[in-house]
């Protein structure tokens, strides 16, 4: 193939990739709260023409499960759909807490794909009083 066939190729996959990639928003936030305990409100979204299967996990800064109240923490997401995920974090003591909150993609059993695909934000809690 020639380099000028190449690249209107190269760019129209990257696309494509682009346009099916599994989301979440916001991907980032700080909250002030005046509990022991602060909010997220998450949307992860399913951009694919099928139905999946979501969790969502809560974990610090290493990657450690956080014990984090999560509704719904695990549910089916239609096609091409979106839906809120409100995730309630104790502060266990500090002022300050950040962790990262992500949507993961269950695959199917008996399914020819078997990824498990993760997407992570992170988000800054501060305790004020």
């Amino acid at each position: 193939m020639s380099r000028s066939l190449a690249i209107p190729f190269f760019g129209l996959a990257l696309a494509v990739t682009a346009a099916h990639a599994q989301s979440m928003s916001p991907m980032r936030g700080e909250v002030t709260s005046f509990t022991d305990a602060f909010a997220v409100r998450v949307f992860p979204s399913n951009p694919y023409n099928k139905k999946i299967r979501i969790d969502v996990r809560v974990y610090d800064q290493n990657f450690q499960p956080v014990d984090a109240r999560i509704a719904p923490d695990s549910f089916m997401l239609g096609a091409e759909a979106s839906r809120p995920v409100l995730v309630v974090v104790p502060f266990d003591g500090n002022n300050e807490r950040k962790v990262r909150i992500c949507t993961e993609s269950v695959p199917f059993p008996n399914e020819q794909t078997q990824i498990k695909a993760q997407i992570c934000g992170k988000f800054l809690g501060t305790r004020r009083f």
